[in-house]
Parts: structure tokens; C-alpha cells; sequence
């Protein structure tokens, strides 16, 4: 089964970026669709972006349009997700994940996979 590992997470200030890595390994995923879903103190995960493994079909939650791009390398089996103009609402453990087959995009359970996660905090 392919295992997912986040990395890229860290310390910023209010409008600063960051930039997360999700590195697959372990099993056949070219045909994966990715997400990215994130957890704040307090809250429930909720959905964050997704991208087609294999496609170029992209969605994103209200809350982070315009400000993050969910992106992915095949060749480097590697998902991104690049977040810019960071806000201090947006600190969170983000989680990577992947889904082999169809389904509501923006729900958790629909995901087959998950990354063990990394911290973002954005200090204001």
C-alpha cells in the first residue's frame, strides 16, 4: 500500500508562505487523486484542496481560494500544496492524502490513505 509522508510545515508570520511536500512511496499510485485536509485546535478536520493524481482537475474550500495551489510531480511521486498570504486561522496540522477511487472530493472518509501530518502555526 503506497505510505505518504508531509514535510514543509513550520513558524510563520501573518502573510508569510510555506510551501508542504507530500512524498508517496510503497505502492502503485500514479492513478491517485491527492487532498489536503487540516485540523486547528478545537475543530474538526475539514477539507482543504485536492488534485487529480494523474489529471489537472483542482477544487479548493472557500476559505483558501486565491491563497494556496494544491499541485503534484508524478515523476517525483510528490504532491504540493503551496500556501501563500498565510493568516493565522490557517494554523493547523496539515494532512496529505489520497483516494483511488471516485467520490465526494471534500469529504475525509472518501480518502484511502493518510499522511502522518505536519504543524503550520501563523503568528500574528
Amino acid at each position: 500500500q503506497v505510505q505518504l509522508v508531509e514535510s514543509g510545515g513550520g513558524l510563520v508570520q501573518a502573510g508569510g508562505s510555506l510551501r508542504l511536500s507530500c512524498a508517496a512511496s510503497g505502492g502503485t499510485f500514479s492513478t491517485y487523486a491527492m487532498g489536503w485536509f487540516r485540523q486547528a485546535p478545537g475543530k474538526e478536520r475539514e477539507f482543504v484542496a485536492h488534485i487529480s493524481w494523474s489529471g489537472t482537475s483542482t477544487y479548493y474550500a472557500d476559505s483558501v481560494k486565491g491563497r494556496f495551489t494544491i499541485s503534484r510531480d508524478n515523476a517525483k511521486n510528490t504532491g504540493y500544496l503551496q500556501m501563500n498570504n498565510l493568516k493565522p486561522e490557517d494554523t493547523a496540522v496539515y494532512y496529505c492524502t489520497v483516494k483511488k477511487y471516485s467520490g465526494t472530493y471534500y469529504r475525509s472518509e472518501t480518502y484511502d490513505v493518510w499522511g502522518q501530518g505536519t504543524q503550520v502555526t501563523v503568528s500574528s
